[in-house]
């Protein structure tokens, strides 16, 4: 990691909530101060949103695609997390607890327990919009129509009034 600035490493989830509300493009500029990437293998799980991600990457290159580390130690701790774990959530968890970096996941079945245990700071979609709400970036009712826009096309974001919602995690 030549990188010395701190990554978010985004999970499929909150990419496809983000595209499934029209906001992908909006993500990266709500912590502009951290870097965005996807690494290679949640890459692979995006299916229905790859066109939209593509020109974040490609046009926009405000997301950065990784090829997953060759590292023994995150290798290794990606082959035990897939044992019960998705590959994507397992290759964030893995990559974020060898790299001190920051997980982009909704996924907080699978995540939580694990990033308490090893110190890994996570944000949810909630999150995201919490600080895009703080920040300026959306109004309280932009925030909400993503949330039901999002739940519409079946996805699950909590109801949340993002005026009072408390974003945990201090990034």
């Amino acid at each position: 990691m030549s990188n010395s600035k701190v990554r978010i490493v985004l999970d499929a989830d909150v990419i496809i909530h983000f595209s499934k509300a029209g906001y992908l493009s909006l993500l990266p500029g709500i912590l502009p101060e951290y870097d965005f990437i996807v690494l290679n293998i949640v890459y692979e799980e995006i299916h229905t949103v790859r066109e939209q991600l593509d020109n974040q990457i490609h046009f926009l290159k405000n997301i950065k695609l990784e090829t997953f580390p060759s590292d023994f130690n995150m290798m290794r701790e990606y082959a035990n997390l897939t044992r019960t774990f998705g590959r994507g959530e397992s290759a964030c968890m893995a990559y974020c607890r060898f790299s001190n970096n920051v997980i982009g996941s909704s996924n907080l079945r699978d995540i939580t327990a694990y990033c308490q245990a090893n110190d890994i700071t996570y944000l949810t979609t909630l999150d995201f919009l919490s600080i895009a709400y703080q920040r300026g970036k959306m109004t309280a009712d932009e925030c909400q129509a993503f949330i039901q826009s999002v739940n519409n096309q079946g996805s699950k974001l909590p109801p949340a009034d993002i005026t009072t919602y408390v974003c945990t995690k201090s990034v």
